[in-house]
């Protein structure tokens, strides 16, 4: 019961850092710097207690009472209004509607344009109501110009482009609500990848003592098919995007199979499926391991190093967390087996795995590489499992997560500042 126990913490532990970085992405991509508000939204809901957020295509705020019930929704026009220009700059407007999507209200929440010029157009309340009453739909697909809105005196250009940037917010929705869902689509190189998986399943819980030339032919199939063909290598930066985006399971079948086989069966049955059998960088580091050129290393020296995979993935959640322009590729060897686009530091950095493991085991596996730390996070190790440095630091990772989600806005600003 302990060691079950134990299992589903750790997988509680992956979800929970899914859901924060998922939730976070969401928060940011509709909401900004400066999200909607209770209290801004009071003066129209005078019962909201709580606004919930609505990841899909509308993008925008459920507003609730304090009992759950739907008073209504809002949006605001950024970022997709921020490219249509007034006098001299974009503005960003809240649009209310009432539980049945007709606008009960529109709001100037921040602008760019001239004060005066937005001030006059706050001002002018018969021109704020002008959608009132109307249905979401008949905003989207009626222009300011087929809807007869005439701009504020002495604001034209301002007010005109407020009531553009409303039209194209909601139009833009819509449009993204009446494309088709993708269909399932499976290539031979999702059937290929497949099959791959499963050979590598069976090898884990069968094992290859015995017969090292099947390892050694299947590890070559992995390394040319796998690494340099497909290039279907897990990587952060790959498990990252899917955790902000969602998973491509419609696009992408056998790369969704390679990630939750390698997250399963670790976790279930024991076996490090991906790292052991279907890693094409492994395998290569495995051939490399030259027994007479081996190097010890001092044992406080290499306990350090094996620090180093959890430090890189505390700064992957920084990284995606923050939002900072740095490519999560360039952290891993992985990208280096897409040659034609590959960058120069995921190439710097498997060559140098590679040549440190023509002298340390494995070097990059147990030294450098945070997809691997994770994977092992993840695994079990039986009877011998208990609760240890491992699962106390992917505890310290997911509050990381959660206080750069909780002060995003003021960490941001520092940043800001600081640059």
């Amino acid at each position: 019961m302990k060691r079950a126990a134990l299992q589903f913490y750790r997988l509680a532990l992956l979800v929970a850092m899914a859901w924060i970085i998922r939730a976070h992405h969401a928060r940011l991509r509709i909401g900004g710097l400066v999200p909607v508000t209770v209290e801004e939204v009071r003066g129209m809901y005078p019962a909201v207690a709580r606004l919930d957020l609505d990841p899909g295509e509308r993008a925008g705020w459920f507003v609730k009472d304090g009992e759950g019930r739907e008073l209504g929704y809002v949006v605001r026009t950024s970022p997709a209004g921020e490219g249509i220009v007034g006098y001299r700059g974009w503005t960003d407007s809240l649009i209310a509607f009432d539980a049945a999507l007709r606008v009960v209200g529109v709001r100037i929440r921040s602008s760019q344009d001239t004060r005066e010029h937005v001030g006059d157009v706050r001002d002018d309340r018969t021109f704020l109501k002008t959608w009132n009453g109307k249905p979401w739909d008949e905003v989207a697909r009626t222009t300011p110009e087929e809807a007869g809105i005439e701009g504020v005196s002495g604001a034209t250009k301002t007010s005109m482009a407020v009531a553009e940037a409303i039209q194209r917010r909601l139009a833009s929705a819509n449009e993204a609500l009446a494309r088709a869902p993708v269909p399932m689509r499976i290539r031979a190189r999702d059937a290929g990848l497949a099959l791959v998986v499963l050979a590598g399943t069976v090898l884990a819980f069968t094992g290859t003592h015995g017969r090292l030339w099947l390892r050694r032919g299947f590890q070559v199939l992995v390394v040319v098919y796998v690494g340099f063909v497909n290039g279907d290598l897990l990587a952060q930066s790959l498990i990252v995007g899917w955790a902000q985006a969602g998973v491509p399971w419609r696009t992408a079948p056998g790369m969704v199979l390679l990630l939750a086989a390698s997250l399963v069966v670790p976790w279930a049955g024991g076996k490090p499926l991906y790292c052991h059998h279907l890693c094409p960088h492994g395998a290569v580091q495995e051939w490399l391991a030259i027994r007479r050129w081996r190097l010890a290393l001092p044992r406080d020296f290499a306990a350090g190093l094996r620090w180093l995979p959890p430090l890189l993935l505390a700064l992957v959640v920084a990284i995606s967390m923050l939002v900072l322009p740095i490519d999560l590729a360039d952290l891993e060897a992985f990208d280096a087996y897409l040659i034609r686009s590959a960058g120069v530091a995921t190439i710097v950095i498997a060559i140098a795995g590679l040549i440190a493991s023509l002298f340390i085991p494995m070097a990059y596996c147990h030294y450098g590489c945070p997809t691997g730390a994770l994977l092992n996070f993840i695994r079990s190790h039986g009877r011998a499992d208990r609760f240890c440095r491992r699962d106390m630091t992917g505890a310290l990772l997911v509050a990381l997560a959660a206080v750069f989600a909780w002060k995003y806005a003021a960490i941001h600003a520092w940043m800001v500042a600081a640059g």
